[in-house]
Order: structure tokens, then sequence, then C-alpha cells
């Protein structure tokens, strides 16, 4: 990362024309949830924004839009963030990726300062039910495409002393009964992002942050019951918001001298 700090800028009445120099960052999953709130927060604090989405087409659209029409200020107003589609579990899906990302005539002009390799694929695998295929699936998502999705953009990362960033999960170190080959994916991230970190030093920061509870998933919405299981056992006796694990992803971006951390957001639980 550059030395600047974008940490307390207040973007709401200043003209950035001098700030759209700033970072880029490019979001993996960032069309809703978690991801999305990570774009709002780094755009708030000077970002640039490349929001990946893969099936949230409509939501990433929206969100571009709502980050463009907050910089309405300056030669590139409207500029600071574009939507990139596209399947990042396939070897085709993630070239094509990259390549939108770094080439010099697009938007940002190849330029990338962040990776924060957010998307995740969860669900149960009963262990005498799970197939090759969805073993493959939750692997390719999880832990090969963030991975390989690395590999392809270390170099204009190192140009930029940049970071990468993972989202795992506590069940990573804890894992989940139920899900044995999700749980085993994220394990593999954690591993990944140590270990990257002693590879792609000094140039590169690599780090990660493991969420507890903070949304619930699609289909446990409405189920309150095993909500208040969850929440009882969290010592804070609260469940998180993604506005928690927006915050300690920039807090891993400002501070220089981290790398190889993996911070658990979870109130206690882990």
């Amino acid at each position: 990362m550059n030395d600047k700090n974008f940490s307390n800028t207040d973007l709401s009445n200043t003209d950035l024309s001098n700030k759209f120099d700033g970072p880029v960052a490019l979001v993996i999953g960032a069309g809703h949830r978690i991801g999305a709130d990570i774009c709002r927060h780094l755009h708030e604090n000077g970002y640039r924004l490349i929001i990946h989405c893969n099936h949230s087409i409509d939501q990433a659209n929206q969100l571009c839009a709502e980050l463009n029409a907050l910089r309405i200020h300056g030669a590139q107003a409207g500029d600071s963030a574009f939507v990139a589609q596209a399947d990042i579990s396939t070897e085709q899906g993630r070239a094509q990726l990259v390549e939108s990302v770094l080439s010099v005539d697009g938007k940002f002009q190849g330029r990338l300062d962040v990776l924060i390799n957010n998307a995740s694929a969860f669900y149960p695998t009963a262990v005498d039910e799970v197939t090759e295929q969805q073993w493959q699936q939750l692997f390719d998502t999880n832990l090969k495409a963030p991975f390989f999705l690395t590999q392809k953009v270390a170099a204009e990362l190192k140009m930029q002393s940049g970071s990468v960033i993972n989202i795992t999960d506590i069940h990573g170190d804890k894992p989940l009964a139920g899900y044995p080959v999700y749980s085993m994916s994220k394990a593999g991230l954690i591993s990944m992002t140590r270990s990257l970190a002693r590879e792609l030093a000094p140039e590169i920061r690599v780090n990660a942050v493991s969420p507890g509870a903070i949304l619930w998933p699609e289909a446990e919405k409405d189920d309150h019951q095993k909500q208040q299981k969850i929440i009882s056992q969290i010592p804070l006796n609260r469940m998180g918001k993604a506005h928690n694990i927006s915050q300690t992803v920039l807090f891993l971006l400002e501070n220089d001298y981290l790398t190889g951390q993996v911070i658990n957001v979870d109130g206690g639980r882990g």
C-alpha cells in the first residue's frame, strides 16, 4: 500500500479530484452482504473499487451506481467504481476477470493495490452423502480461486506494495458440525494466508478476517431457535454486523507491519 492514509477523509463535501489517484481494491464476491459493505467502507475511505460478482449482477450494478453517485466532484467524477462479472471457480473465468482488471486500457489503467477474497460457497455436506462434485465446488470457490487470483495479480500488487485479505471463517479453526467440506476449505484458506504471507513478503502483505455470527445464511434467517442457541454461545451475547468485518479489513490495510495474521471477529465465541 502507499503511505497515504485515507481513513479519516470526509468525502461528503470536498473536491475529490486529488483523491482519485487513490488505491484500487478488487473485492471478490462484492454484490451483496459482507462484500458490499466492505466496498462501501473502503469507498468512504478514499478507495476506488472493482466490484466483482457472478450471479448477483443486478445488486452489483446498484452498488456501483450508488458509489459513483457519492463522488460528484473532480475530473473523474462517477468513475470511482466499476463491476466485473466472472465465475471465479473456473480457470477461464479467473483469466477473464484478471484481464479486465489489469488492462491498461481499463478504467483504472491496470492499477491494483488490494485483493480481497470474499466469495464463498456454503452448504452442508453430510459425510455419508457428500459427492465429489460438491467437494470440488466448495474447494474451487473457497480455496482454489483465492490462490490463483492472488497468483495472477501478484506482479501488480508488488508494484504497489499491496495487500491481500482473505475472508475466512471461525469454522476453519473449529469445524462446524454437518459442514465438514466447507470447514476444511476454510481451514485451507487460513493456511494459505499464512503461507503466502511468507512467500510474497516483503512486497505484499497477506492477512485474513474470520467472521463469526455476522449475517445469517439465507436458509437460516428464519430459524430463530437456532439463532438464539448460537447467540447464547457468544460472550458479547449478540450478533455482529457486516461493518465489523469492514472495519477490520480497513485496519489490516492501514497497518503496514501486519502480515500472516488471521483476526477472528466473533464476539469472543472462538
